[in-house]
C-alpha cells in the first residue's frame, strides 16, 4: 500500500454487513483517555449515512452542514481493481450535490486522483501535502517530485490549475525549531494566495502531544496546552480555514 508492504486486515477483506458488526474505538487511547467511555457505542458510518445525518441535523439547527470526505489510497485501490473515486461521484450525484454551490470539498493527498475528478465534480477540491515524501501517485508512476515541488510557486500555479485549496501540514507554514518549538513562518501562504489558492493547513489538537514544545501545560502528553497560542499564530499568516479535532476550541479563536 503506497509503496509500503502491510499484512492484516482491510476494508477491502469484508463485506458491508461484516463492517457494521465492528463498534468505533478511540484511536489515541493513551492521549484521548476520556473518549475511551465511548468505546463500542456507534458503528462504522458509511458516506451516505454520514450525508443523511448532516442533512437531518441541518433541518433541525436550521442552518447548511458540509461533509469534507477524503479520498484515501486512490492509487492502491486502483490498483485491485477497486476504486473509490467513481463511487464519490455517483454518491454525489445521487444526493444531488455534485453542483459549485454543494457544501463538500473532497481532499486527498494525490495528484491524479484530483485532476480527474476536476472534470467529474463541480465541487471544491483540496491538494493535501505533507512536510515529507511525495504523493503516492507519483511514486508508483516513476515521479520524482516530492510535496516539497508542490509547494513551489510554479506547484501551486499547477495546483490552482485542478484544486481550489491547498490543504498543508501545519510545518509547512510554520516550521518548528531543533526544540519542537514554533519556529518563524515561511512565504507558502502568501505564496498559495497569489496562485489563486485558499489555503487550510491540518491538523490542530489540543493535547501536548501534539503542541510546540514551548506551548505545552506539563509533562503529561494528554494534558491540553495552550492550543490558542498555536491557533493564533497560525491565523496571523492569513490562512482562510484549518482543520482540528477540537473545532469548538478552533472556532473560539477564530472568532476572537
Amino acid at each position: 500500500m503506497d509503496g509500503v508492504p502491510l499484512t492484516g486486515w482491510f476494508t477491502e477483506d469484508f463485506t458491508l454487513a461484516e463492517l457494521k458488526t465492528l463498534r468505533a474505538t478511540e484511536r489515541i487511547p493513551d492521549i484521548r483517555p476520556d473518549n475511551r467511555i465511548y468505546n463500542g457505542r456507534w458503528q462504522i458510518a458509511t458516506y451516505q449515512e454520514v450525508l443523511d445525518l448532516t442533512k437531518r441535523l441541518g433541518r433541525e439547527l436550521h442552518r447548511t452542514l458540509g461533509t469534507y470526505p477524503e479520498i484515501k489510497h486512490s492509487t492502491y485501490f486502483a490498483s485491485i481493481g477497486n476504486p473509490t473515486e467513481p463511487k464519490l461521484v455517483d454518491l454525489l450525484n445521487r444526493n444531488g450535490l455534485n453542483k459549485r454551490t454543494a457544501p463538500v470539498i473532497i481532499q486527498s493527498f494525490e495528484v491524479a486522483n484530483l485532476k480527474a475528478l476536476s472534470k467529474q465534480v463541480k465541487v471544491p477540491l483540496v491538494q493535501l501535502t505533507s512536510a515529507t515524501g511525495a504523493p503516492a501517485d507519483f511514486v508508483a508512476a516513476g515521479d520524482k517530485r516530492t510535496y516539497a515541488d508542490l509547494v513551489t510557486p510554479a506547484g501551486l500555479k499547477e495546483i490552482s490549475t485542478y484544486a481550489d485549496f491547498l490543504g498543508p501540514e501545519k510545518a509547512q507554514i510554520i516550521p518548528r525549531t531543533a526544540a519542537g518549538a514554533l519556529g518563524t513562518p515561511t512565504t507558502l501562504v502568501k505564496d498559495a494566495h497569489d496562485a489563486g489558492l485558499k489555503v487550510v493547513p491540518y491538523t490542530f489538537r489540543n493535547e501536548n502531544s501534539f503542541l510546540p514544545t514551548n506551548l505545552r501545560s506539563s509533562a503529561d502528553p494528554s494534558d491540553w496546552g495552550n492550543a490558542f497560542a498555536e491557533l493564533d499564530a497560525f491565523l496571523a499568516t492569513g490562512i482562510d480555514g484549518l482543520f482540528a479535532d477540537q473545532p469548538d476550541t478552533a472556532l473560539v479563536a477564530v472568532r476572537s
